[in-house]
């Protein structure tokens, strides 16, 4: 069977002032109606059921994941008690499916991407369920093709000499394993994020895809699979994982997990691992790395400036607002800025340098700590 873990942290750094370390991205609201956390818990309603659906988070974030997902059953959102990256995460989670299912198969994504449409993501999801079928002992990922050398994304190589076949696939994954666009292949490498030199290159040869950090696996092949490159993430894993249900789970957790040594996924396994094959997405894709994402989700209006709440605007061009509540931001004769408004901050930034606010947080850490 299939089940879903989300990974739900983040420290709420790029986009400040909206985003803090006690309310990171994943429960904004960019440009729709529904936060970008229980966006994603939408994309695969239908595929996956809430009972099947595992968030791991903070645990100074659970309370608002609850309250974001009322109705994910309680035992399925899970709080570290401390920041540890996504192997032991993925381990974590890997280790209560398969106690759960021996069969199962995980898809693990993030929570805080924007991902078009939901039938494309799940038509994905099952060419990727069928690949693994195939071979238990398959790794699936994801890869997006670039639409431009990006810097701070990773890559993945694609051997396009080894293209996999989707064996029985047809009935199952539709018109998306036809398309000549959806060829999976074995991956060649991962590469970590490039120099804009780099990154140029990557694109013009055509080989290579950027990393989504989206993973299709069976739970006991990523377990075995951690098990042999990082064997010393499971010792206190699998005394977390026996103390599942029973009344001392938190404080197993707590006095275990904080014994691991944190490591990512890709440096932990996929960079290892023999039998990883990537499917180039065949959804729309954006992992909103900041405020000019907006740009891409909001609509312009006649001046090109891409606002969400209200706003005046006075021949102004080119800018990123966002207000909130009944606020009202107003851009006179300026242009190329991002504008955040919140009740208590606000930011002002040059759009070509919105980078440098994810040097605010630091900078503020020690003058205003409650604001980051």
């Amino acid at each position: 069977m299939f089940h879903a873990v989300i990974m739900a942290g983040g420290s709420g750094t790029r986009f400040w002032p909206a985003s803090r370390s006690t309310f990171p991205k994943q429960f904004l609201r960019l440009g729709g109606s529904r936060t970008l956390i229980q966006s994603t818990v939408d994309r695969i309603a239908g595929l996956i059921p809430l009972e099947r659906t595992r968030i791991v988070t903070n645990q100074q974030l659970v309370g608002l994941v609850r309250e974001q997902l009322p109705e994910l059953p309680a035992v399925c959102v899970l709080g570290e008690p401390c920041k540890r990256d996504t192997a032991p995460c993925i381990a974590l989670a890997a280790g209560l499916a398969y106690r759960q299912d021996p069969d199962a198969i995980q898809v693990v994504m993030p929570s805080d991407h924007v991902i078009q449409t939901d039938a494309d993501f799940q038509a994905g999801l099952r060419v990727a369920e069928r690949l693994v079928l195939d071979r238990p002992e398959r790794i699936v990922t994801f890869g997006i093709r670039p639409t431009y050398p990006a810097t701070a994304f990773g890559y993945i190589q694609q051997d396009l000499s080894r293209p996999v076949s989707l064996t029985g696939a047809s009935q199952r994954a539709g018109h998306v394993e036809s398309s000549p666009n959806v060829v999976p292949t074995a991956v060649q490498q991962f590469r970590e994020k490039p120099t804009l030199q780099v990154a140029q290159e990557f694109v013009r040869s055509g080989e290579y895809l950027w990393n989504s950090g989206i993973f299709v696996w069976r739970a006991k092949t990523i377990l075995d699979a951690i098990r042999l490159y990082a064997g010393e993430i499971m010792g206190p894993i699998d005394k977390i994982v026996a103390a599942a249900g029973s009344s001392n789970f938190a404080a197993v957790f707590a006095e275990q997990f904080p014994l691991i040594q944190g490591r990512s996924i890709d440096y932990a396994v996929m960079e290892k691992y023999p039998e990883v094959v990537v499917v180039p997405a065949p959804f729309a894709w954006d992992d909103v790395g900041n405020w000019n994402s907006l740009a891409r989700l909001v609509p312009a209006d006649a001046d090109g400036n891409h606002v969400v709440g209200e706003h005046l605007s006075l021949q102004s061009q080119n800018c990123v607002v966002q207000a909130s509540g009944n606020h009202v931001v107003v851009i006179a004769g300026v242009s190329n800025l991002v504008v955040v408004q919140t009740p208590d901050a606000t930011l002002i930034a040059d759009r070509d340098q919105e980078e440098l606010v994810r040097q605010i947080v630091p900078a503020l850490q020690s003058r205003r700590p409650d604001l980051v």
